[in-house]
């Protein structure tokens, strides 16, 4: 094998302009006569956002890896690297990338950035379909029995046993049945699925063919959101290529198999995770959820019994055929098995994808891969989990494991995986408010709870935010969350309260401020905010003065800013700008 350079070419790559480099590294290649020697791959995004990422890896697995790449980067790169063995020091991944993947374990994301994912040759070389070759040589049930042995845990939120779920749709007394990735990833700050279907569009498929064998199913369906076009686009190439070699279609492999796969792209709409609401998206009708039971499994998608899986969860099943069942529990804890991808974003120095196995305690993440707080001085006060319907977690409790259970308990919930870092300069009641606002806009409106009690749930918020709360309303927020939560139709509805509870639980004091000091403690609720300069605080620095629009800070060399209240607009821009916390 050639020496190769991969470029990380997922969505964020190509933001950062990978492609560019790709055909910059391309023509060089040509032009030093070099092409015999490298080939330049176009893989999908590693995780950590240094875009754009380029690696060098030699024939004897060597590798070097170059952050933060432009076109203009590359002539240098080939000249002073390929050609005379010199490394680019200005451009090398530092300590922060090493840290970042020290403590993963990558199973799901193991393909991502290291393999073209418009190449099927590229994934097979890697065991791609290997999988699919042995559980076609084995029974429905002993494949069900396999996944089931393992523990393999749906990774869209519930957790609930993907091995019973097949096994269900394949005891429903049906000749027509299907089978649905759903890929429609609506939280805020989530981008799992899509950075594993842009990289490892294959991987996918894999799991659903298999899955689509144990359970009887000859056709399946991707619900994809029209938002992730490159994850479309490269998943339609991974359908063309797999029907080319037999893997998809009639007679799979010479056997009496058959599956086809469809992508039906959604509109975006959140309530669409919700499967009840994701068939009848499918279907044609409008995004709704339903009633259960019936439950898919017995009359899902036309009435016809369905399972449905997530995207990592169906990039896990290849391994679990070809590794074993004992492998795959042999991760994690006694009632969460395997790896979590988790999206880190916030107040973290390293924001991206991480891969860990369940049981690790969310400091040893945040700490760990996230390479710690943006700001020391700030810290970190939370960490909210689960998306718009998860919860935030104090920090005094981030020794806890994360799994299903441990998190569960703490009145937040794992969700999809993503994993948002707040600091000391985060308002906790503000936070809850912009979470209500995203679901309150998302509820399709079918039932009252959801549909008035969210937007009940977000104007008392906002009056609180906004210095007219009162005493009473603190306990309205808790009793209508919890009527919210137990009446609600689907789990929009049930989950959508958990940010007003879980900071109700672990931050009451910050509404008591709110209501009872008119303060806001994070100087973020501006309505709350008389602008001053802490004096103990201040180091004299001016850097106030300097970004202040209004120029409402005097400052002198060796002196205390002053502010003007007359003149001050509020627009906290003074409170950005200063690392030491002194304008309060």
């Amino acid at each position: 094998m050639a020496n190769r350079i991969l470029i990380c070419t997922g969505s964020s790559g190509i933001s950062a302009g990978a492609l560019d480099v790709a055909e910059a590294f391309e023509r060089e290649l040509i032009h030093q006569n070099l092409t015999s020697d490298y080939e330049v791959v176009r893989v999908g995004d590693r995780g950590l956002f240094r875009d754009v990422l380029v690696d060098i890896v030699f024939e004897d697995d060597q590798r070097v890896t170059y952050e933060y790449v432009t076109a203009e980067d590359v002539s240098t790169i080939v000249t002073q690297h390929l050609r005379e063995g010199v490394c680019v020091e200005n451009r090398l991944a530092g300590e922060d990338y090493e840290r970042f993947f020290e403590g993963q374990m990558r199973v799901v994301l193991a393909n991502c950035g290291e393999i073209d994912p418009e190449r099927i040759d590229h994934y097979r070389a890697v065991g791609g379909y290997e999988a699919l070759v042995k559980a076609l040589k084995m029974t429905p049930d002993e494949v069900i029995t396999e996944v089931k042995d393992s523990g393999l845990g749906g990774r869209g939120g519930a957790g609930f046993s993907t091995g019973l779920k097949w096994q269900f749709a394949r005891a429903a007394p049906e000749d027509i049945k299907y089978m649905i990735c759903n890929a429609d990833e609506g939280d805020p700050g989530a981008f799992m699925d899509r950075s594993v279907l842009e990289g490892d569009p294959h991987a996918v498929l894999e799991g659903m063919a298999i899955g689509a064998y144990a359970m009887g199913s000859s056709e399946g369906y991707i619900y994809c959101r029209a938002e992730y076009p490159l994850a479309v686009k490269r998943l339609n190439i991974a359908i063309d290529q797999a029907r080319l070699e037999g893997l998809l279609g009639p007679n799979i492999l010479g056997t009496d198999f058959s599956f086809e796969v469809s992508i039906v792209q959604g509109a975006g709409a959140f309530v669409c995770g919700e499967e009840t609401a994701l068939m009848a998206s499918i279907e044609g009708q409008r995004g709704m959820p339903r009633v259960r039971p019936p439950f898919p499994a017995q009359k899902g998608l036309y009435g016809k019994p369905t399972n449905i899986n997530n995207v990592e969860t169906l990039a896990n099943v290849r391994h679990i055929i070809t590794r074993g069942a004992g492998w795959f529990a042999g991760i994690g804890t006694d009632k969460s098995k395997g790896t979590k991808v988790f999206a880190l974003a916030g107040k973290i120095k390293n924001t991206g994808l991480v891969e860990v196995p369940m049981g690790t305690s969310i400091h040893d993440l945040v700490f760990g891969p996230g390479g710690g707080p943006l700001n020391k001085r700030a810290g970190v006060k939370a960490v909210q989990m689960g998306g718009p319907s998860g919860g935030c977690i104090p920090a005094d409790l981030h020794d806890l494991p994360i799994d299903y259970q441990s998190i569960n308990e703490t009145g937040a919930i794992m969700g999809s995986g993503g994993i948002i870092v707040v600091d000391a300069k985060t308002c906790m009641v503000d936070v809850a408010r912009y979470f209500l606002n995203f679901t309150v806009e998302e509820s399709c409106g079918k039932c009252v709870p959801c549909r008035v009690g969210l937007k009940r749930l977000h104007e008392v918020l906002t009056e609180i935010t906004e210095g007219r709360g009162t005493t009473e309303h603190i306990g309205f927020l808790q009793r209508m969350s919890e009527t919210i939560k137990n009446t609600s139709l689907c789990g929009l509805g049930n989950t959508a309260p958990n940010p007003v509870l879980t900071t109700l639980r672990y931050f009451r004091d910050e509404y008591e401020a709110h209501v009872e000091q008119r303060e806001c403690p994070a100087h973020v609720c501006t309505a709350l905010l008389h602008f001053e300069v802490d004096e103990t605080k201040c180091t004299k620095c001016g850097r106030c003065a300097q970004v202040c629009p209004a120029e409402a800070i005097t400052w002198k060399k060796k002196s205390y800013a002053k502010i003007d209240k007359g003149k001050c607009i509020k627009c906290k821009s003074c409170i950005l700008a200063c690392e030491f916390m002194a304008i309060r």
